[in-house]
């Protein structure tokens, strides 16, 4: 891996620019667009970009090769669940909450990986990050005035949707000497063939009237937030390695909090913001520990 340059730098910003922006976007989806249906024009606009980088790069999808139940699984769990979930709980709870919320993954990866991986164990940095930023994500649930009884479980199920992707990750190391492209497209049609007959029965979307903004948003997420975000992840993977890549879990709840303020005036409490830190610091022990090893 080459060392990086301003060029990374900036490409690495602005990935998480473009990751922390789906939050905002998929509370302005709700105002029209039920979960399932964001989840399905989702997959179905961030499938494109990838299938066209695949179409010229002639490299081959093996959506429905012998491997097709890892994928149709992967796709299941690292997309439709996720996607739904989020969009679910995003009615209910503040965008800038569920960027914070979703940013434990690499918290919850970490603690997965010590059951089910032989040389990722937990030691003393690991474990303080680890209790760091899961302190910071109670103490966020303690805030009445934006978690209560009444958004408490959808808070919840962002949380789960982030371990959803967490586990899509431990899965996707069953098909890892695939290529990324191959994988990811691969995984968004069998996420969309999934969700046909799912957002077909549950909420009809043809019947809706959506709103210029909702319907905006719900396209950005798919072609930008999902495609080109994946696109922009493997680029800065196969230039700068996957440390260089994992530094932008940092960025992600910090500019979700900054966005959601600045499009839909999100309040921010001292608990947040305390909450915020926990987690970046949380991350940053993890992450510090990861490159410890590796050096």
């Amino acid at each position: 891996m080459r060392q990086p340059k301003l060029l990374d730098y900036l490409l690495l910003t602005l990935l998480a620019l473009i990751w922390a922006s789906a939050f905002f976007n998929i509370k302005i989806a709700t105002y029209s667009f039920g979960p399932v249906t964001i989840a399905f024009l989702r997959v179905f606009f961030g499938a494109i970009p990838v299938l066209l980088l695949c179409y010229f790069k002639k490299i081959k999808i093996e959506a429905f090769s012998k491997d097709w139940h890892w994928f149709a699984m992967i796709g299941f769990i690292n997309l439709v669940a996720p996607f739904f979930l989020i969009a679910y709980g995003v009615k209910s709870v503040q965008s800038n909450l569920a960027a914070i919320l979703m940013s434990t993954t690499p918290l919850s990866s970490t603690v997965l990986a010590h059951f089910y991986t032989k040389n990722e164990k937990f030691n003393f940095i690991k474990t303080m990050g680890i209790l760091i930023g899961f302190s910071g994500i109670v103490f966020l649930f303690s805030d009445n005035l934006l978690i209560n009884e009444n958004n408490f479980m959808s808070a919840l199920l962002i949380l789960l949707g982030s371990t959803c992707y967490v586990i899509g990750g431990v899965l996707t190391l069953k098909i890892s000497k695939k290529k990324n492209e191959n994988v990811t497209g691969s995984i968004l049609i069998w996420a969309t063939i999934i969700l046909i007959p799912l957002v077909s029965f549950i909420e009809q979307p043809w019947e809706i009237n959506p709103r210029l903004d909702s319907t905006i948003s719900v396209i950005y997420l798919g072609l930008v937030s999902t495609g080109i975000a994946w696109l922009l992840r493997f680029r800065i993977l196969v230039n700068n390695g996957l440390i260089f890549q994992s530094q932008v879990s940092y960025l992600i709840p910090i500019f979700g909090t900054i966005l959601s303020y600045i499009f839909l005036k999100e309040l921010i409490t001292i608990k947040v913001l305390i909450s915020l830190i926990a987690v970046c610091v949380g991350i940053y022990f993890v992450r510090k520990a990861d490159y410890q090893k590796i050096i």
